[in-house]
């Protein structure tokens, strides 16, 4: 288990940048790189989904249709960080947005089960 805190979220116009940071923390057998990360997000009346995901050093990732093009996902191992760097965003990109982590490796498909540690979320809100 890892414990994972976000920040970045706020209020901000359509066509405007935020950048989401999820620092992780806490005492487990397994250093930062050992993990897969991702952010999910959830807005009110929708299930939870899987914006994107990157592997444990960074060469593979993976974006959800809906904002391929406008995000970017990063990491710092040496920082214990990850990043989400969200541009042109649009009304619908509002949700309260979570990071997670995964002890498994990164493969193309993966679900909600497969990442055991979880952030408290942050709220992103897009005005028009």
């Amino acid at each position: 288990q890892v414990q994972l805190v976000e920040s970045g979220g706020g209020l901000v116009q359509a066509g405007g940048s935020l950048r989401l940071s999820c620092a992780a923390s806490g005492r487990t057998f397994s250093t930062f790189e050992s993990y897969t990360m991702a952010w999910f997000r959830q807005a009110p009346g929708k299930e939870r989904e899987l914006v994107s995901k990157i592997g444990r050093i960074g060469f593979s990732t993976y974006y959800a249709d809906s904002v391929k093009g406008r995000f970017t996902i990063s990491r710092d191992n040496d920082k214990n960080t990850m990043y989400l760097q969200m541009n042109s965003l649009k009304p619908e990109d509002t949700a309260v947005y979570s990071c997670a982590a995964s002890e498994m490796g990164f493969t193309a498909v993966m679900t909600v089960r497969d990442f055991a540690s979880w952030g408290q979320g942050t709220q992103v809100t897009v005005s028009s």
